[in-house]
């Protein structure tokens, strides 16, 4: 009986570290690739406006001698 159960522990083993652990590792190694080649979602970052104080993104906002504002209004910009 002991001889059986020490077979099949070793043929347990020789399975888990030759045959399963490789291809799980290389399964991780395809999503990590993966992941790497999905595009990046760009960060937005809000910024105060200069006069009213409002929080808008970078991306909306007006930039007037290196002052962010929320509108063209708050910036004095005529229309």
């Amino acid at each position: 009986m002991l001889k059986i159960l020490l077979t099949v522990a070793v043929i347990a083993a020789v399975y888990f570290f030759l045959i399963k652990k490789p291809a799980v590792e290389k399964r991780r190694r395809e999503r990590a690739d993966e992941e790497a080649k999905k595009p990046k979602i760009d960060e937005e970052i809000m910024v105060e406006c200069e006069k009213c104080g409002t929080f808008v993104s970078s991306k909306e906002t007006i930039i007037v001698g290196g002052h962010y504002y929320c509108s063209k209004e708050c910036a004095g910009v005529k229309r």
